[in-house]
């Protein structure tokens, strides 16, 4: 019997196949793609531009400014999203794709799908070298889309229009699995997207994707289980694994009814509501002082879909009990086994239900759930004395995050930041009530993604009041998404601190002995220092701004913006030297061992008695 075909070129089959991929949210089945991000050019135009154009009304193309800030707005709505739903970017080759990378790596260290379709060379080398083609002296096949290669869960480069079959399910496969999940590249030859072939009909059949939840073991949960129950001192850590698997229920009823707090790492940070009496906030380099007083002391460690990195461990110093053991719940064997770990590679929601259900009745001992509650009652106090109001010309971070909180800060927000000191006081002293509530890029800690992940967050969750928080060198870096956001009629609010420079590299700079060099502004080479207007820079792109002097009158724009139908952006000018004093942790960057400097000696001798309480291995 023949197989019923359809002739297409491949760039309408991707576009096509692209359509008849759907999840389930909420019941309602929906596209599994949420719209396509492009930028055009000759690598891409002809073909994609011609195929996307023929999908318009089902696949939505959004026009963005910059190819890595499309990138960082398809992953933030991916991210937002908890993975049930992600986007393509396509560019042309050379700058545009490379652009991309960045972006790529980003997805790769957080775990987040996200596809990509850049343009690539001519597969028939006929009019070798094309414009932006980057040649190797030494290997014929080589482009520049090759950078995608280690930051890409799977790559490939497609040099007939056939093999875009099986590279279209692999790349499904990647986006929708749990543990392999990340970014998918598929480079797109110029000349093959034009070229048509007869596609089997049954390729464009529709398909639903729903997450799948892998049972644990029975020998790694009894292992797990055991371990629990012979803890004397037991703390959750919950890490962005709990917010993907949308396990916040089973958190809070595990926590609950075995009486062990929870800590949070940046990425899982809203997976139980902040006002939950088993929260302790964040954990580690940026963490509370109730969050790294339990760390400190425990002995039993769940970690629960967390990569359990450096800033979530102190650099491996934060653990100080000789007993500790940590039981690694994680869909990706990978994280779990980290640093002798016991591995129980289960989703997240399945495993925490498994687990309480092994445990039985079986309680953390109530002295040590009281001390929990006690000592998060001590970190308020200091959180609200860091956030509370002032009049001061220069405010600090902290109290710019107070006012946001206080004027904004209801359950149906989302706060979106990145990079830079902010993070580390959001960590602390942000109040998320709902999962999703913070939405922060902490694995890559990536510059720029801030602006264009407002925009990524309010395309997936337009009924949510979506604050960005940016620093003025973050800013500067990537703001153009601003005008993208004006014409989707995305709304979000910008809130702006300009400290005059990089505030927070220069505080690690001088507390590791450095001098005041070269970070802020004042302390740069130069002739003549900038004086930027931000709000005019972000209203000449459209956005209503304003310009504000204190923290009354911060509240009072927070407040007056908030029915505002555009892109909003707040500025106000804060102190660069001052950061929350209680909580945190040392943090291994390596000082030099000789200077002539006795500032970086001092320091070097610190670094040395610090590095005495590593955990190695």
């Amino acid at each position: 019997m023949s197989q019923k075909t359809v002739r297409l070129t491949m760039a309408q089959a991707v576009a096509r196949f692209l359509t008849r991929q759907m999840t389930v949210i909420e019941g309602e089945r929906v596209p599994i793609f949420g719209g396509v991000f492009a930028i055009f050019g000759h690598g891409n135009v002809a073909g994609v531009g011609e195929a996307l154009y023929s999908v318009r009304e089902t696949l939505p193309t959004y026009r963005a400014q910059n190819e890595q800030g499309m990138a960082n707005a398809a992953i933030a709505f991916a991210k937002a999203s908890f993975r049930r739903r992600f986007m393509a970017c396509t560019t042309s080759i050379g700058p545009g794709a490379l652009n991309m990378v960045t972006s790529a790596a980003l997805a790769h260290v957080n775990r987040l799908p996200v596809l990509f379709l850049p343009g690539d060379v001519f597969a028939n080398r006929r009019p070798d070298p094309v414009l932006q083609q980057v040649e190797s002296f030494g290997d014929g096949s080589i482009s520049a889309n090759d950078c995608f290669r280690p930051v890409s869960r799977y790559f490939d480069r497609i040099t007939r229009p056939e093999q875009i079959i099986p590279a279209l399910r692999r790349a499904m496969q990647v986006l929708t699995d749990p543990a392999d999940c990340g970014p998918v590249t598929l480079s797109l030859c110029q000349d093959v997207q034009a070229e048509a072939y007869d596609y089997p009909q049954s390729f464009f059949d529709e398909k639903v994707w729903v997450p799948r939840r892998i049972e644990p073991d029975p020998d790694e949960l009894a292992a797990a289980i055991a371990t629990l129950q012979g803890a004397k001192k037991p703390i959750i850590i919950a890490g962005g694994g709990v917010l993907y698997s949308e396990a916040s229920a089973e958190l809070a009823a595990f926590a609950e009814k075995h009486g062990i707090p929870v800590v949070e790492t940046q990425a899982g940070k809203s997976s139980l509501p902040h006002s939950h009496p088993l929260n302790m906030g964040s954990v580690g380099v940026t963490g509370t002082s109730a969050s790294n007083r339990l760390a400190e002391e425990t002995d039993v460690v769940l970690a629960v879909g967390s990569r359990l990195q450096d800033f979530t461990t102190g650099s491996w110093a934060l653990f100080k009990n000789d007993e500790l053991k940590i039981v690694g719940l994680n869909i990706q064997p990978f994280d779990a086994a980290k640093h002798d770990g016991l591995p129980l590679i289960s989703d997240a929601r399945v495993g925490l239900a498994r687990i309480s259900a092994g445990l039985g009745e079986h309680k953390a001992d109530s002295a040590w759930t009281e001390r929990a509650k006690a000592a998060k009652a001590e970190w308020m106090e200091a959180a609200d004395k860091a956030t509370a109001t002032t009049n001061a010309a220069l405010p600090s971070d902290a109290q710019v995050i107070g006012a946001v909180q206080r004027t904004r800060g209801g359950r149906k927000t989302t706060l979106v930041c990145a990079a830079g000191g902010l993070p580390g006081e959001l960590h602390k002293l942000w109040q998320a009530e709902e999962p999703g509530g913070y939405h922060l890029e902490y694995g890559f800690s990536t510059m720029g993604y801030e602006v264009a992940g407002g925009l990524g967050v309010k395309l997936a969750r337009p009924e949510r009041d979506v604050i960005v928080m940016v620093g003025d060198g973050s800013y500067m870096m990537l703001n153009s998404e601003i005008a993208s956001s004006i014409m989707l009629g995305a709304k979000f609010t910008i809130v702006l601190l300009d400290n005059a420079g990089y505030g927070c590299i220069n505080r690690l700079q001088v507390e590791t002995g450095g001098a005041n060099f070269n970070n802020l502004l004042r302390d740069t080479h130069h002739v003549e220092l900038p004086q930027i207007d931000f709000a005019a820079h972000a209203a000449a792109m459209g956005a209503v701004t304003r310009k504000v002097g204190s923290i009354p009158e911060l509240e009072a724009a927070l407040a007056e913006t908030a029915s505002e139908p555009r892109t909003t952006v707040i500025v106000i000018d804060t102190d660069p030297l001052i950061t929350t004093e209680a909580g945190g942790h040392w943090w291994d960057v390596a000082v030099p061992e000789v200077s002539e400097r006795e500032q970086v000696k001092t320091a070097r001798k610190g670094y040395e008695k610090a590095l005495m309480s590593q955990r190695f291995g």
